[in-house]
């Protein structure tokens, strides 16, 4: 129960922010009474806390599994990146074409100053965290020879963890998942004209193109 409660608790959050989030939501959509959700989480913010924690947590294992892959290649670490916010993004905008908040962390970012300290410290641990996986994955494709040795880790870094960073709130000004695509797209153009060893044979825009948007 106490799984089935932080999944619904995610979602409500998601949709309505820390604002808009009540016990009685979540009562309602599991048919279940508020003192029962309270029996599992005492307060809104003891919930909220964990739910956070734990979506940060899950979300930065994966980029770690994407970056720190050995056996994929820089551009299908870009790829499985942004399928993975495809991913999250079609489950609250199931057209492709809307700009409904569907990232956890960038929800919860305009709501900090409500939130617990531990909350707080893992929203702001989160960036870093992506950030040296991805300089780990860039160093590893210098040594592999898929990039030049001139290439810039710390700034390639920077660059493409903005966009990961600002993925939520990318697609949200766009009104579709199209503009975030085009700036992982772009991106990647720059790495491989720039710094990649053999740009013609590593075209970014066939391997990286998702197929149904």
């Amino acid at each position: 129960m106490r799984d089935r409660i932080k999944d619904v608790a995610t979602e409500l959050l998601v949709l309505h922010g820390y604002r808009g989030f009540r016990f009685g939501h979540i009562a309602e959509r599991l048919s279940r009474t508020r003192a029962n959700i309270h029996y599992h989480f005492r307060t809104k913010e003891q919930l909220v806390e964990e739910v956070v924690c734990d979506y940060v947590a899950g979300t930065e294992e994966q980029f770690r599994d994407i970056w720190l892959n050995e056996n994929a290649s820089l551009n299908e670490k870009i790829r499985q990146t942004m399928g993975y916010n495809h991913q999250r993004y079609i489950h609250y905008n199931p057209t492709g074409k809307t700009g409904h908040p569907w990232s956890l962390i960038a929800r919860m970012r305009s709501d900090q100053d409500l939130l617990t300290a531990k909350a707080r410290e893992a929203l702001q641990d989160f960036g870093p965290a992506i950030e040296s996986h991805v300089r780990a994955a860039i160093i590893l494709a210098k040594k592999k020879g898929e990039l030049k040795a001139d290439a810039p880790v710390d700034d390639l870094a920077l660059q493409i963890v903005s966009i990961a960073n600002s993925a939520g709130p990318i697609t949200q000004d766009a009104g579709s998942f199209a503009r975030l695509e085009e700036l992982y797209l772009a991106f990647a153009r720059i790495v491989n004209h720039a710094y990649g060893i053999n740009p013609e044979a590593n075209d970014p825009e066939r391997t990286l193109k998702l197929s149904n948007n």
